[in-house]
């Protein structure tokens, strides 16, 4: 009787390794954003000599990091030329509207890697240091998000524009809850004439989404209220309130308290948009919105990646009724439910 030969498949470290070294990855792309070797080649730079010359950098230095950009991903390579994929002609060429390179000044700030890099503390405690917290009052850290986030939270503020059919829905009035940059409320008045935007944030936050509101052409119909959205006075008779990547930076009682303020503020019949990245009940997929835990963990005194099951016991809770889920192209999902 012949034997079968059964091959014992060895396991490989690779994960542990692309893990390990998942920082260089990093590191290169924010060094080919600084050096704009993207929108370089774009514009017909094609060799590292040509980039280096056009960048005043190092030949060596711009062969090797766009090797590594490749490898990545990032850039084709023919013989001695670079190119870009689509994906980098969409989004790390400056020539590009939909450009992302600027969100990497806000998600690359020291104090952001510095949370990451005591990670083990904060596990030991369950909670983030007081020194690290990225929700303490008035923290400038979100006047840096405002002012770079806006390319990326662009399609999903398209999106909610679209779910709620704001064109065609005569005049609105729309509570902005931690509005940082804006965008949300200020896309609805842009396709709404009729719209008419309250935004709160911390008032130095704010600086930045009424200079978007003037550069889109809706100051007119944007207004501010600047203070803690926990405790200013919103006012009333709102038709729509936007609560955008807000709720995961708190437990269930700050939100619930939260979620019952801004059903107050609405009129019967409102209706309350929630912007989450949203775990299936698992809580390990999709990868990108159940990995977002993590960034709450390093970063907050409470926070998490909410499922939908926790949104809607949560909204019911604080009045609202059956909520509808919209998955977006982006790792996002809108929650919409009415009163």
């Amino acid at each position: 009787m012949s034997q079968v030969d059964q091959t014992h498949v060895m396991p490989s470290p690779e994960l542990f390794f692309e893990t390990a070294f998942a920082h260089q990855r990093t590191a290169a792309l924010k060094a080919a954003v600084e050096l704009d070797v993207f929108t370089a080649i774009q514009e017909g730079a094609r060799t590292a000599k040509s980039i280096a010359d056009l960048r005043e950098a190092s030949e060596r230095g711009i062969r090797i990091l766009c090797d590594y950009l490749t490898m990545m991903g990032f850039l084709e390579k023919t013989d001695d030329t670079y190119q870009l994929t689509a994906e980098s002609a969409a989004f790390l060429s400056k020539r590009s509207q939909a450009y992302l390179g600027g969100t990497l000044q806000f998600l690359c700030t020291p104090e952001l890697l510095k949370n990451f890099s005591v990670l083990s503390d904060t596990i030991r405690r369950g909670t983030v240091a007081a020194d690290g917290n990225t929700v303490s009052d008035a923290n400038p850290i979100w006047v840096q998000f405002a002012r770079a986030m806006v390319p990326m939270m662009m399609p999903a503020a398209q999106a909610i524009a679209d779910l709620l059919a704001v064109q065609s829905a005569g005049p609105l009035r729309v509570l902005d809850i931690a509005a940082g940059h804006g965008i949300f409320g200020i896309t609805i008045a842009q396709r709404n004439p009729a719209a008419e935007i309250a935004a709160v944030d911390w008032a130095p936050v704010l600086t930045v989404a009424t200079e978007n509101a003037k550069a889109m052409g809706v100051a007119d119909r944007h207004r501010t209220i600047p203070g803690d959205a926990f405790k200013v006075d919103y006012g009333s008779g709102y038709d729509i309130a936007l609560l955008t990547n807000f709720l995961h930076h708190f437990d269930r009682d700050t939100n619930l308290s939260l979620l019952r303020k801004t059903a107050a503020a609405l009129t019967k019949g409102g209706r309350v948009v929630v912007l989450e990245m949203v775990p299936n009940e698992d809580r390990v997929s999709p990868p990108f919105p159940a990995g977002f835990a993590l960034t709450m963990l390093a970063g907050t005194p409470a926070g998490d990646a909410l499922t939908f099951n926790e949104l809607q016991e949560m909204l019911t809770a604080a009045g609202f009724g059956r909520a509808s889920a919209h998955q977006l192209p982006t790792p996002e999902t809108v929650v919409i439910a009415g009163l």
